[in-house]
């Protein structure tokens, strides 16, 4: 997809007539830490850098401390809307699973999230026009977000020292992914890493919350009394419409990218993630070698786990409309012990694959239910993991190592 094609997708979210970069603006704050004579005795904040340099991207409108940075600003660019340019959903509403199979297909991607038996479904076919969901999930409140230049599906807490925020999205990019903002400091955040990166809150982190990337079959099945994202978002928009149409080419560059791709695996390659940014071990494990393999046995931070694919959920990234796009299927990352004993999961592949343990012969599904066999009703423990385009995850977590079907581990990569 080139970039006038990304440009008439920006301008069909009704957000930007055009994707040039716009001319560099003065920042309001034009005091420096390095200019502040009281700043001098100050020590830098966690991750802060001393001189980020000046702003590529416009600074009016916000209240953001610029003075206060963890990256060089020569990094972060506009993608073409402004500020909440693209709306994030701020007070979800939701319907039952029946209801929306009138727009969601059974094979529609959703983002599920289940916390103390509340389980909801968000609709990626929302999430390319919004990004971020504000909402409140068994009682914490959490933040949904999907960034579709990059392919990164993460859900977070947003309580950070007692104080519950709000997130939208700033419109700004940094290696092509979601810079977001919250609307209490104006502090700007890195969606693929969850860290402050600008403002007051620079050096902060939120917690990542255990989510999958799957159909809405497979959260129906697993979760019947769920509910799902409805489209009565307040805004009018064509859900289900991909504005990103063949994005998802595995080899073509990304769009507004700024950097060196690892040449390890091809740029758009999906990819399932163990670890963070400061992890000291981080694994990558490609759609293709999982596709191949049906379950990834391995080893993370000491323990065993167990990476599912399963076919059934589509791109929402490849034709005009995501329900006639290609299946490229739903993942779930899970502890592999149950009751201290470890397990060794595999799969049958073919069509219609089928999730075994070879320790007792129970049957698994993608959500990490154990439906027939000895350890029937059994819910293997999930593990934070991440969805994200290859080229994302390597420019963040450089150190990654990656998955084979052979079981080797590739070390390779830059520091």
């Amino acid at each position: 997809m080139n970039r006038i094609a990304i440009g008439a997708a920006v301008a069909a979210l009704g957000l930007a007539a055009a994707v040039t970069l716009p001319a560099v603006t003065t920042p309001q704050s034009t005091v420096t830490a390095q200019d502040d004579p009281s700043s001098e005795f100050e020590p830098l904040r966690p991750g802060q850098i001393e001189d980020p340099g000046t702003p590529r991207f416009s600074t009016r409108g916000w209240a953001t401390n610029f003075d206060i940075s963890a990256v060089p600003y020569h990094e972060i660019f506009s993608g073409g809307p402004g500020k909440d340019g693209i709306p994030a959903i701020n007070e979800p509403k939701f319907e039952s699973i029946e209801d929306a199979r009138a727009w969601v297909t059974g094979q529609g991607p959703v983002i599920a999230l289940e916390i103390d038996g509340d389980a909801r479904a968000y609709p990626l076919a929302v999430l390319t026009w919004h990004e971020i969901v504000n909402d409140t999930v068994g009682g914490e409140p959490v933040i949904v977000t999907f960034c579709p230049l990059c392919h990164t599906a993460l859900v977070f807490e947003r309580t950070l020292d007692g104080t519950v925020h709000d997130f939208g999205v700033s419109g700004n990019l940094r290696f092509s992914d979601m810079v977001m903002y919250d609307r209490q400091t104006d502090s700007w955040w890195q969606q693929a890493t969850g860290k402050g990166i600008v403002g007051d809150l620079t050096g902060a982190k939120l917690e990542f919350v255990p989510s999958q990337l799957i159909g809405l079959d497979q959260f129906a099945e697993a979760y019947p009394d769920g509910q799902v994202l409805s489209r009565d978002t307040g805004f009018r928009r064509d859900y289900g419409r991909n504005p990103y149409v063949g994005y998802d080419i595995a080899d073509q560059q990304p769009f507004l990218f700024t950097g060196v791709t690892d040449g390890r695996l091809a740029p758009k390659e999906r990819v399932v993630t163990l670890g963070e940014q400061d992890s000291q071990a981080p694994i990558s494990i490609p759609y293709s070698e999982l596709r191949a393999a049906g379950v990834a046995n391995l080893e993370f931070e000491g323990e065993p786990a167990a990476v599912f694919w399963q076919p059934g959920v589509v791109s929402a990234l490849d034709e005009s409309y995501i329900d006639e796009s290609d299946d490229v299927g739903g993942t779930g990352v899970f502890s592999a012990v149950v009751d201290e004993h470890a397990l060794t999961i595999e799969s049958s592949g073919g069509e219609d694959p089928v999730i075994t343990d070879t320790q007792t012969g129970s049957t698994w599904d993608v959500t990490g239910r154990a439906t027939e066999g000895p350890l029937a009703g059994t819910i293997l423990e999930p593990v934070n993991h991440g969805d994200h385009f290859w080229f994302a995850w390597a420019a963040f977590v450089p150190h990654t190592s990656i998955w084979t079907t052979e079981g080797v581990v590739d070390l390779g990569g830059k520091e």
